[in-house]
């Protein structure tokens, strides 16, 4: 059931988020340089000033929960295995999107606690529109000058359902597995977009079967299971954060209607 409206920090990330999105807005519509990590990702001054905003507003707002982005990333596993809660940031999800000025790019907040999300922000700097997720309470979506309005899954789900990809990590795998699925309509787009269109009942599910980092997910994880969905590991198991010296994440399932078993449409996968 969704509460009447997300609670006061929530709001109060939101807006931090929506902060963050216009610094990188006033990047994205004049010439930037991009320049490449060592993982050959791509990296703009957009990505920074939005980690500078952030850091700095979340250190102000909760100086005592430690702070874990993309964009210092360099903290080791003794120290964050310590945490209780922390918040955990991409600055600007879908780097690639944002070069390619397709608009497909998100701000993510998210605060995990015991190394699950209980609270996640997800912004769309170009569109203005706000993502939250309080898992247990509910997720809502507005607008610039809106209401948060309570946005749920759609259950049962339909036939042909909506799967979401990746536009920049397409697999050649994932229709072999989807042929299980029956009837069903593949759409591509960048960042945790495709998690947020599962949240508001425009898409059904979302496997995720190439390489992603914990903050690339945390966030828009807390919105889908605000909003009713879930976010499971490829056996099923509930993806959990800060467990290991390593942030990849494992393959992923973005799942709208729980009573489905899509676990089972990849059995066998790792063996192809």
């Amino acid at each position: 059931m969704t509460a009447a409206g997300p609670g006061q920090q929530a709001l109060d990330i939101a807006a931090i988020a929506q902060r963050a999105g216009a610094a990188i807005l006033e990047v994205y519509h004049r010439d930037f340089e991009v320049t490449h990590k060592e993982d050959t990702s791509p990296l703009t001054e957009a990505d920074l000033a939005s980690h500078r905003l952030i850091r700095d507003e979340l250190a102000a707002l909760t100086p005592d929960i430690p702070l874990l982005s993309e964009e210092s990333a360099e903290i080791d596993f003794e120290t964050r295995s310590a945490w209780n809660e922390y918040w955990l940031v991409d600055p600007l999800d879908g780097t690639k999107e944002f070069v390619n000025r397709n608009g497909e790019f998100t701000v993510n907040i998210a605060l995990i606690r015991r190394h699950e999300p209980v609270l996640g922000v997800v912004f769309v700097p170009v569109t203005g529109v706000t993502y939250i997720g309080e898992p247990g309470r509910g997720a809502w979506r507005y607008a610039e000058g809106e209401s948060p309005q309570g946005i749920a899954v759609r259950q049962p789900c339909p036939s042909p359902a909506v799967v979401v990809g990746s536009r920049s990590h397409a697999n050649p795998l994932l229709e072999k597995h989807l042929s299980g699925l029956g009837g069903h309509e593949l759409v591509s787009m960048g960042s945790s977009l495709k998690f947020c269109r599962v949240a508001e009942g425009e898409a059904d599910f979302y496997p995720r079967l190439g390489p992603t980092s914990e903050w690339d997910t945390a966030a828009a994880h807390a919105v889908v299971t605000g909003a009713g969905g879930a976010v499971v590991t490829l056996n099923g198991e509930p993806l959990r954060y800060n467990l290991e010296d390593s942030l990849l994440n494992p393959e992923f399932l973005v799942i709208a209607d729980t009573a489905k078993d899509y676990p089972a449409l990849f059995a066998g996968y790792g063996d192809d």
